[in-house]
């Protein structure tokens, strides 16, 4: 029988021929991450098993960028214990202000995770990945800790659930509305510990940026990863970056599948997630009466350059609603870069809005934008559970940079084509 590409990437790493859904497998890791909130504890773990070197000082990842710059006291020796310990055992990438970014931003535009790999992260997020054709999930902190001193990760081989996307993509319609179409139809645990691989046409024509924006939101459907074939788009973003070599991987035509999935795009307009789940999805047509306090853009979701590009082209020459505060964060030190160079920093500021370092920061109510009680925010994050921008009152709808950008110049909710 056939393998999908999870299961061939999984094989590989645990030195098998074959590996079948639910089976249980020991894998050497390509890639170990830990952000400033999750690697203290892992830290504090690895210190407990008595190893005195890492396993591999270039294949461990920490990047503090959930309270960075450090907004208090407790984020500070929060960093400090990362800091010290990447000091301690020579950590070759180790990432913080002035050449840091949003880590999930970060990494593949470091070259530093690739297609076929094999990456886990003590961030939920880490499914990210596999938008490059790798094998990439969220692990908690001990096995974070566990994966510094052995390299090694075990997993239960998951199902996979295929999603097939075709027809024409219509105008203002991106990788965020694809992934919340999806998320919408089957719930946010219709993937439960599942991978999701995303294919079609119009995957195919999709963007790097756009698949990874989709690839990132497979956790919000319970998803163990979420991943796409490796293709010339593939190449294309990987060339000139990848830090190593590195294996493409593609799912045989017998391929066992749990469920195969198809969607027709060409009707679709952009999606808002409504309060309180990421799966409470509606066209943004129905979304107009809801007024609006704060806008984000940004974020491991939404951060990228053609994120910023968008929200560019619609807020140019025009002002943000005078009751409405934005705040527009660049997910890399170098997008940021290239968006000064592009000019859109200056339409932003123009415009109204307020432009941060890159940061995590209000995406999980962390800081640069918190929300009071009665707040309602609309961002291009990827959660809105209760409380997750602030006060538990509070309410955070989900949206692409094009609906995001629109909504900030009207006050409320507002589909792309009406500015």
């Amino acid at each position: 029988m056939g393998m999908t590409i999870t299961q061939k990437i999984l094989a590989k790493h645990a030195g098998k021929d074959y590996v079948e859904p639910g089976e249980l497998i020991n894998c050497k890791v390509d890639v170990v991450l830990g952000n400033d909130v999750t690697s203290p504890v892992a830290i504090a773990e690895f210190e407990k098993l008595g190893v005195e070197k890492v396993f591999d000082r270039d294949r461990i990842m920490l990047v503090p960028d959930h309270f960075t710059p450090n907004k208090d006291i407790k984020s500070a020796e929060q960093c400090k214990i990362v800091r010290e310990f990447a000091r301690k055992h020579g950590i070759t990438n180790y990432f913080e202000i002035g050449k840091m970014g949003i880590e999930h931003c970060l990494l593949p535009e470091q070259g530093l995770v690739l297609p076929g790999d094999v990456v886990i992260g003590a961030d939920s997020h880490t499914c990210t990945y596999g938008a490059l054709g790798a094998f990439a999930t969220g692990v908690g902190s001990t096995d974070m800790a566990a994966a510094m001193a052995t390299g090694e990760a075990w997993f239960k081989v998951p199902e996979t659930i295929k999603f097939v996307y075709y027809g024409k993509l219509p105008e203002w319609v991106s990788g965020k509305d694809l992934i919340l179409h999806t998320i919408g139809d089957i719930g946010v645990d219709g993937a439960r510990y599942m991978a999701m691989e995303f294919t079609g046409e119009v995957i195919r024509n999709l963007s790097m940026d756009n698949r990874f924006t989709m690839a990132n939101m497979a956790i919000e459907a319970g998803g163990k990863n979420g991943i796409i074939e490796p293709d010339e788009i593939t190449l294309s973003y990987v060339k000139g970056r990848a830090k190593r070599d590195f294996v493409l991987y593609k799912s045989d035509e017998d391929a066992p599948y749990f469920e195969i999935r198809e969607y027709d795009v060409s009707k679709l307009e952009p999606l808002v997630a409504f309060p309180h789940l990421p799966e409470n999805v509606r066209p943004v047509s129905e979304a107009t009466h809801v007024l609006i306090d704060q806008v984000v853009i940004g974020s491991c979701t939404n951060g990228r350059i053609e994120d910023l590009e968008i929200a560019a082209r619609i807020m140019q020459g025009k002002k943000v609603h005078p009751e409405v505060r934005v705040i527009i964060i660049p997910g890399t030190q170098e997008i940021y870069l290239e968006a000064m160079k592009r000019g859109y920093i200056q339409i932003f500021i123009e415009a109204g809005a307020a432009v941060s370092t890159p940061t995590c920061g209000p995406c999980l109510g962390g800081h640069m934008g918190i929300l009071a009680k009665g707040e309602k925010a609309l961002a291009t994050t990827n959660r809105n559970f209760v409380g997750r921008m602030g006060h538990p009152e509070s309410e955070v709808y989900l949206a692409s940079p094009a609906v995001a950008a629109a909504s900030a110049l009207k006050g409320r909710i507002t589909p792309p084509w009406e500015v």
